[in-house]
């Protein structure tokens, strides 16, 4: 059985080993530890929890053991996808490296440009960064990549699913050519086998299982559930999360629980704090002090539940993890298998536990596509629907009424608002005292018919006022027929005349019929009214024959 011993590693890198507690290497240690330290590019492809970080750290402080680090331009580079790999990275160097005197610098998003300026400045063996504030620094000026000697590219697939992809190809167009290169992923897509074969010279292919495979140490499950309706699947599915929490008991020491979007990973959170359970949430809108506050807590114990979306899925090395609970099924299968690769490590037995929807079909047939092999479905525990404790132990729940309003609006067997309102300008006004007595008919006369105003009770125009507070007499009026009211004439006192004076030809008016006249009297009932346009015809009359005789002979 190799040991780190028959590796030929300096003996301040073993030393730091043993008192890490490591005597044998794992299978990716052993087979990529030999061709770094003779100075060939390594190209390794293994699951998550393999031990990839060590593979490359302890060659790379062997190989920079001797030398000196100038300002500005550092000796190696070390880029990961995520600021919590980076700096899980930046703690296994201080692991290894602590008797030597190598330095490093850390370089991520979330914290100040002005110490990792000085850290710079100073000169640095190892740079370890994230690929955008990597290239911020080296926008500003501050940052020289000329000088590196070694570059570890870790997760690549994680940085091409983020988009890292024309950083990274920009990066490896600033190192020299002459460089070497560690490349690690734990599958191989056809874009990062571009990037390899285009930046890597003759690599040692270094493949310790298959690729996209789970560990043998974990026990996985599919728990499928059909919601009751679709505005409460969602609550549906927070209950059926807590409920497998609760049937797991003593045996989930702690977990993780992974969501696909990052306001989902908050709902969550909140939703197990309010029922009792102690969980925090993990994402990257949050602040990086934040993050590490609680990836601190989670590793110490202080924190049981870690709601996360896949900032924490890749190369996060947390050993003692029993449970994953995937709340959402990933869409991209590839992240299922870094997902439950965050338990069952280091030969530990671990759980992960996979919510589904009918909708989920599609995904669910594509991770057991990837892994070669179907998920085991496990039976769904019975949960009790109740999110009203979600909202607060002393907010008002909302009352049965509210409630089957809503569902009666919801299918359309309430009246709407607009409705509502229509209802109470139609509805007749109630009559008060002496109304009381008042028949229908006369009620709607009184309310309709404006009451005439007196004589001296009317307000005087606006002009007339004006003038009185100026000082200046009103005007007379023009004629005094204006003062009195126009007699309506009726139909029948109109001139008879009326239609003198018209071009000859034009069409008479018809005589006057039955129903016309029983229209002047007014209104007998409703619908038998006729305006008299409409019963006026437009036909131009057909003209006498003895006429038309007359005309021709003349």
């Amino acid at each position: 059985m190799t040991k780190f011993s028959d590796l030929k590693l300096d003996p301040k890198v073993l030393q730091a080993v043993a008192e890490a507690g490591y005597e044998t290497p794992t299978p990716i240690q052993a087979q990529a530890i030999p061709p770094a330290l003779e100075g060939r590019d390594v190209l390794g492809i293994a699951q998550t929890g393999t031990g990839k970080t060590a593979s490359f750290t302890l060659p790379l402080i062997t190989r920079l053991i001797k030398g000196r680090a100038r300002a500005r331009m550092p000796r190696s580079l070390v880029l990961a996808p995520t600021r919590e790999l980076a700096a899980q990275v930046a703690e296994n160097f201080d692991v290894y490296a602590k008797h030597t005197r190598l330095t490093k610098a850390l370089l991520i998003g979330g914290v100040s440009f002005k110490d990792q300026d000085a850290a710079i400045d100073r000169g640095v063996d190892v740079l370890i960064a994230t690929p955008g504030r990597l290239l911020d620094h080296f926008e500003r000026g501050k940052l020289l990549l000329t000088g590196v000697e070694v570059m570890v590219v870790d997760e690549a697939d994680r940085m091409l699913d983020m988009g890292f992809i024309p950083d990274i190809e920009r990066i490896f167009s600033l190192t020299p050519f002459t460089r070497q290169t560690f490349f690690y992923s734990a599958t191989m897509a056809p874009e990062i086998e571009r990037i390899t074969n285009a930046f890597l010279s003759n690599p040692a292919r270094v493949e310790v299982a298959r690729q996209a495979t789970t560990s043998e140490t974990i026990e996985q499950g599919l728990v499928t559930f059909t919601p009751s309706r679709r505005d409460r699947a969602f609550a549906e599915k927070r209950a059926m999360l807590r409920a497998l929490i609760t049937a797991e008991g003593e045996a989930c020491t702690n977990a993780i629980i992974f969501c696909n979007r990052k306001m989902d990973v908050d709902v969550v959170a909140k939703s197990l704090k309010a029922h009792g359970f102690n969980a925090s949430p993990i994402h990257g809108d949050l602040d990086q002090s934040v993050r590490t506050r609680t990836l601190d807590g989670f590793r110490e114990g202080s924190i049981r539940l870690l709601v996360a979306s896949d900032v924490a899925a890749r190369g996060l090395d947390i050993p003692a993890v029993s449970h994953v609970f995937n709340f959402d099924v990933p869409s991209h299968s590839e992240d299922y298998v870094h997902r439950i690769g965050r338990t069952g490590r280091a030969g530990r037995l671990g759980k992960a536990l996979t919510i589904a929807t009918p909708s989920d079909e599609k995904y669910v047939a594509g991770i057991e596509n990837l892994i070669k092999k179907p998920i085991p479905p496990l039976p769904a525990p019975e949960i009790a629907f109740d999110d009203r404790p979600e909202r607060g132990e002393h907010a008002p729940a909302r009352s049965l009424r509210t409630r089957v309003a809503r569902d009666e609006d919801r299918r359309g067997g309430a009246k709407r608002g607009d409705d509502r309102r229509r209802d109470a300008r139609d509805r007749p006004v109630k009559p008060h005292g002496q109304e009381a007595s008042m028949t229908p008919l006369e009620v709607a006369q009184v309310v309709v018919a404006p009451a005439p105003a007196a004589a001296d009770e009317a307000p005087a125009p606006k002009r007339e006022r004006r003038r009185e507070r100026s000082g200046d007499a009103a005007p007379e009026p023009r004629a005094e027929a204006r003062a009195e009211p126009r007699p309506e004439r009726r139909r029948e006192d109109r001139p008879a005349g009326r239609t003198e004076g018209r071009p000859e030809g034009r069409a008479q008016p018809r005589e006057r019929t039955e129903r016309s006249e029983r229209s002047d009297r007014g209104v007998v009932g409703m619908g038998e009214h006729m305006p008299d346009f409409l019963l006026r015809s437009f036909a131009r009359p057909a003209r006498p024959a003895e006429d038309e005789g007359g005309d021709a002979e003349g």
